[in-house]
């Protein structure tokens, strides 16, 4: 078992290298962004990014999950089918979405709360959301061939392109933040023309519908799934700039983004996860590890939750020659970043959960669970937003995200039941809790220095070590992952 978790634990690192550096160096562009623009314009780039997060989904309406299941179970079909027939209904749908945004452009801008003088960038939207689309297929490919080093490396020169562009573009050619937008597309038409030799390798242009039938079954629920996912992540800036203004949505957005240490865990986690559980569903402990890997992602998630809940209000200030990490007209935010990593965390325990959903094929219920979330999410943002503000914005977050990670552990247990460690799980949550309860006791005191910091971080780690780890575990563990291989006890 605890090979098989090994497994996981090496390719969660490849891909967590290529996530880590990556997203960092996306990330880099928010210090960038938040010490040159407004968090007027800053709040237009927020609400323009949360529209092609919500069409992303859209464009690939499901397809990246299907392909995903039906390509891994080898189900008759050739692998140039198994390629093509996603691929080009990905690409047929794609084009004639991006068309309608571009004919309704003015429509769609004015709902968005962008100013007419931005009207133009609804333009590059369509034509990020077309190119990406046409990646998506090809990036799940590389996953299910596990070739993690070679999406690892497009996915870095994609981010490393889009980055260098926006530094030129907005530092010499002061383009505003319609280099944002160029550097974006610019950025996806490179990694697509990477992408292109394994494309046309598995590339035929021929649908095969009775395939397109499977995939679309299977597919199309993680599109109601996927937008209530998004709209989980995004709706709330649409919402505050209607009862706020955009300066507050730039505040919130920036602050928001510092939840990357969270997420960045989580991604990388989901693109080891996937392919590791559909290979382990069939092995007689496979239930077994699945409740081990729960119980360990959740006490490394929690480390990362109090770890930089501690901190963030030291890091965000550090001053590298006059840039901070965000600009200081945004620091009024920081109050909402233990909610965002609390809210990720639930996030995460969604992913793990989702074994049962692939496993047993009952995609159904993912939309019920996510438009819940998404309900849940609109509801708390219209109660709390005008008394709490952006504090308000990050709870429905987390409430969100809490909703459907129990909703989907109690759906999968009715068909896939895993006992998992609940006494362990339960037990590191009170842990948090009162970690939370002490961190804001001594922050409401003004007592929170940087001693008090790294004992409660200590106390938390030591406690919470002692809960997931008996001693027989400590010693398989330590034999596997620092000694290598030897016979388990």
């Amino acid at each position: 078992m605890f090979d098989k978790i090994k497994q996981l634990t090496r390719d969660t690192a490849i891909y967590g290298i290529s996530t880590i550096v990556g997203r960092f160096l996306t990330f880099l562009l928010v210090p960038f962004y938040t010490n040159i623009f407004s968090p007027d314009d800053y709040g237009v780039i927020a609400n323009l990014y949360i529209f092609i997060a919500i069409l992303n989904v859209i464009y690939i309406y499901g397809m990246d999950a299907a392909y995903l299941k039906f390509a891994s179970d080898k189900n008759g079909t050739s692998e140039k089918d198994n390629f093509s027939t996603p691929y080009l209904a990905v690409m047929i749908v794609s084009l004639f979405l991006s068309l309608l945004i571009a004919l309704l452009g003015k429509e769609i801008i004015s709902l968005l709360e962008v100013p007419k003088r931005y009207s133009y960038l609804i333009y590059y939207t369509s034509l990020i959301l077309f190119v990406d689309a046409l990646s998506a297929i090809p990036f799940i490919k590389l996953r299910i061939e596990r070739k993690a080093k070679k999406f690892a490396t497009f996915k870095i020169i994609n981010i490393l392109t889009n980055v260098f562009l926006n530094l030129i573009l907005v530092l010499y050619f002061k383009w505003g933040i319609e280099a944002v937008f160029v550097s974006n597309l610019i950025a996806s038409v490179v990694v697509l023309i990477i992408l292109l030799p394994d494309i046309l390798k598995k590339f035929q242009p021929v649908i095969n519908f009775s395939l397109l039938k499977k995939l679309l079954k299977f597919g199309l629920p993680y599109l109601p799934a996927g937008l209530g996912s998004m709209l989980i992540q995004g709706i709330d800036r649409p919402i505050l700039t209607n009862l706020t203004d955009l300066n507050t949505v730039g505040i919130y957005n920036a602050n928001y983004k510092l939840g990357i240490f969270m997420m960045l865990f989580v991604n990388m986690f989901q693109y080891a996860w996937q392919p590791f559980f559909l290979q382990q569903a069939e092995e007689k402990d496979a239930k077994k590890i699945f409740s081990k890997v729960l119980t360990y992602f959740t006490f490394a998630a929690s480390i990362i939750l109090i770890f930089v809940s501690l901190y963030i209000d030291d890091i965000v200030k550090i001053n590298f020659f006059g840039i901070t990490l965000i600009g200081s007209a945004y620091w009024s935010g920081l109050v909402i970043v233990p909610i965002i990593l609390f809210g990720y965390l639930f996030n995460g325990l969604y992913v793990v959960f989702t074994a049962g959903i692939y496993i047993e094929e009952k995609s159904i219920y993912v939309p019920i669970i996510t438009g819940v979330g998404a309900l849940v999410n609109v509801v708390v943002n219209l109660l709390l937003i005008p008394s709490l503000g952006i504090i308000g914005a990050a709870l429905a977050t987390l409430a969100s995200y809490v909703v459907i990670a129990f909703g989907l552990y109690i759906v999968t247990q009715k068909f896939y039941k895993i006992e998992y460690e609940n006494v362990r799980m339960i037990t590191i949550f009170i842990i948090i809790l009162l970690t939370g309860i002490i961190f804001y006791w001594l922050r409401s005191i003004d007592a929170l220095n940087i001693f008090y910091k790294s004992l409660i971080l200590i106390f938390f780690v030591l406690v919470t070590s002692i809960v997931v780890f008996d001693k027989n575990e400590l010693l398989i563990l330590k034999n596997k992952f620092i000694k290598g291989p030897t016979k388990e006890i």
